[in-house]
């Protein structure tokens, strides 16, 4: 099974210069901690809940004018929609994260898959282990 059969087409996602409060009301909609950071459709970036509160209101960054490019972290881990579900599984598993953002091969941001999705639509015991890893570890 391909992760394109499981993952979250319809993620919402947010472009690297709008601001840290339109971030902030997208992730209270949605009711989401993290949402992936896109140029131009292509993914560059994430933001959470955390890097809003703690390196920017906690240190009196207006969020009406910072950009979300300003305090995203770039290093951002992902994986293919034409990636088997038991490598991505494992690779969650070994680098102990819950959500990864779906990109095409031109690293266009397609959705998001989540071992809660893994689990629940393709369970199996690379779902089992990756969510027993990352939880001892939490």
């Amino acid at each position: 099974m391909k992760i394109h059969d499981i993952m979250h087409k319809d993620c919402c996602y947010i472009e690297a210069d709008e601001s840290l409060q339109l971030a902030a009301t997208k992730m209270q909609r949605e009711d989401v901690g993290a949402l992936p950071v896109a140029r131009n459709d292509k993914l560059v970036g994430m933001i959470t809940d955390r890097d809003i509160v703690v390196r920017g209101v906690a240190v009196n960054k207006d969020v009406r004018r910072t950009k979300v490019s300003d305090l995203m972290s770039s290093g951002v881990l992902y994986c293919f929609d034409d990636d088997e579900v038991e490598k991505v599984a494992e690779n969650m598993a070994q680098q102990k994260v819950r959500r990864l953002p779906v990109v095409d091969r031109e690293k266009k941001l397609l959705g998001m898959v989540s071992l809660g999705d893994i689990a629940w639509r393709a369970s199996g015991t690379a779902a089992g282990e990756a969510l027993s890893q990352i939880s001892r570890a939490a």
